[in-house]
């Protein structure tokens, strides 16, 4: 595993774990850098994952209109936890983060969701975010 999808399940984590826990993002993402730097190990894909999780932060509100717009059918409280933080991460690396290709961004979200949500969760990703991809171009 790259350490950029290494970066995006450690984002996943912190994101997906506040929302659950209805914690505030800050401190779940404090434990997760006292984490990392108790265990050097952690540093390859530290850096980004925080970067994602500040930029989902910093966007939050234009993310979650983006969600609530083109996910046809869908309200962000009728979404699986984890797929909420998926789209979250992947509409922020199509959106704020120039580095990542759109396909790239989508492929990670779609593997996430293959692996971690529900038999429709993948489709319904890729769909999402094809989506936005498209507008945004």
């Amino acid at each position: 595993m790259s350490a950029r999808s290494k970066a995006r399940k450690r984002a996943l984590d912190v994101l997906y774990g506040a929302d659950v826990r209805g914690e505030a993002i800050n401190v779940v993402l404090l434990a997760e850098e006292n984490r990392h730097l108790a265990d050097p190990r952690r540093e390859n894909s530290w850096s980004y994952a925080k970067q994602i999780v500040e930029g989902v932060v910093a966007h939050g509100d234009e993310i979650d209109e983006m969600i609530e717009t083109y996910a046809q059918g869908w309200t962000l409280d009728r979404m699986p936890a984890v797929d909420r933080a998926i789209i979250r991460i992947g509409i922020w690396e199509l959106l704020h983060n120039p580095e990542i290709p759109d396909g790239v961004a989508i492929s990670e979200a779609v593997e996430s969701a293959t692996v971690l949500s529900t038999e429709d969760s993948a489709g319904f990703v890729n769909g999402l975010l094809g989506r936005i991809a498209q507008i945004s171009a």
